[in-house]
């Protein structure tokens, strides 16, 4: 029994001290984080100055893969069935707690299929038109026009949030307005700047730099306080839509079994990443501040965000077929 016990414990202490070692020993080798929108749209314009930042940590490429399509289920349902070693990562965004409730099924599930890493960023939506399209200054014209039953809204696809989004405005103004679907968020804003539809609900992030050319025309931030910076930018609070505050926020996942000191690793080097002055001051121009949420607490964020959107879809009555 003594030898036994002996046994055990040798083996234990074994384990306990294999863990921090394959934690100091990983990366050994690039990295792949499934990214599940086409490039240009918001979670490209987080993502890869964040990779760029974690390769030069961590002493490896970190790739991001554009996997998009079926509003970023089908890169989930990609990442989710990828080898559980550290080496494929799940940047996702809040169309994956939309999800569930507007897909008759899905082929993954965030809460079963992956361990929550950390929140990237979170930033304002915001109501955004093509100027020719929609001359008013403010969101009182644009109300106008909407009640006439007069304009169309482009969307990075049928149930994602920009989706989500536009219904919840519909909802609140007592407007009409017709939902164009993309694949993507880049698609939907390129076409927007092209004038092949009228107006918007996006995030900030994929919207800053199109804002600032003067290429497409902001009316309101949907929250409660003005973008730090954009601060011409009213508040839907101002601009009378009171309730209508949404934001769009982005956040990174393992595959469920990646070894805990792996994802342990990564959540320490996000947060080295994150005191960092270069990564901050990127946040800042888009609109985002850096996260505060990593592991756990994140996961809790995610939760409650895929309660309040479930909410969303019943009343909107939104099912994708």
């Amino acid at each position: 029994m003594r030898k036994a016990l002996t046994i055990i414990a040798t083996a234990a202490c074994a384990a306990l001290a294999q863990a921090p070692a394959a934690a100091q020993a990983w990366p050994t080798k690039p990295i792949t984080v499934v990214v599940p929108f086409p490039a240009g749209g918001g979670t490209d314009a987080f993502a890869r100055p964040l990779f760029a930042q974690l390769t030069k940590q961590l002493g490896q490429q970190v790739i991001v893969d554009n996997r998009g399509g079926a509003g970023g289920n089908i890169g989930a349902t990609l990442a989710a069935r990828a080898a559980p070693d550290g080496y494929t990562w799940f940047m996702g965004a809040v169309h994956h707690a939309i999800a569930p409730s507007v897909y008759p099924k899905l082929d993954y599930s965030l809460a079963n299929d992956f361990v929550p890493v950390a929140l990237i960023a979170s930033v304002p939506q915001v109501v955004i038109v093509n100027p020719q399209r929609v001359p008013g200054r403010d969101l009182k014209a644009l109300l106008a026009q909407a009640q006439a039953g007069k304009l169309n809204y482009a969307s990075a696809g049928n149930g994602t949030s920009h989706h989500l989004a536009g219904e919840l405005f519909k909802i609140q103004t007592k407007t009409t307005m017709g939902h164009v679907p993309y694949k993507g968020a880049g698609p939907a804003l390129q076409d927007l700047i092209g004038g092949q539809v009228d107006l918007m609900f996006d995030g900030l992030g994929s919207s800053a730099n199109h804002i600032r050319g003067g290429k497409l025309k902001a009316l309101a931030v949907a929250s409660t306080r003005r973008a730090p910076g954009f601060p011409d930018i009213p508040t839907t609070v101002e601009a009378g839509v009171p309730d209508y505050q949404v934001s769009t926020w982005y956040g990174l996942w393992a595959p469920k079994n990646t070894p805990k000191p792996v994802v342990d690793r990564m959540v320490d080097e996000m947060k080295k990443a994150f005191a960092g002055a270069d990564l901050v001051k990127t946040w800042a121009g888009l609109g985002a501040e850096a996260p505060s949420l990593y592991g756990p607490a994140f996961g809790e964020f995610v939760a409650g965000e895929t309660k309040r959107w479930a909410d969303v879809a019943r009343t909107a009555q939104i099912k994708i077929d």
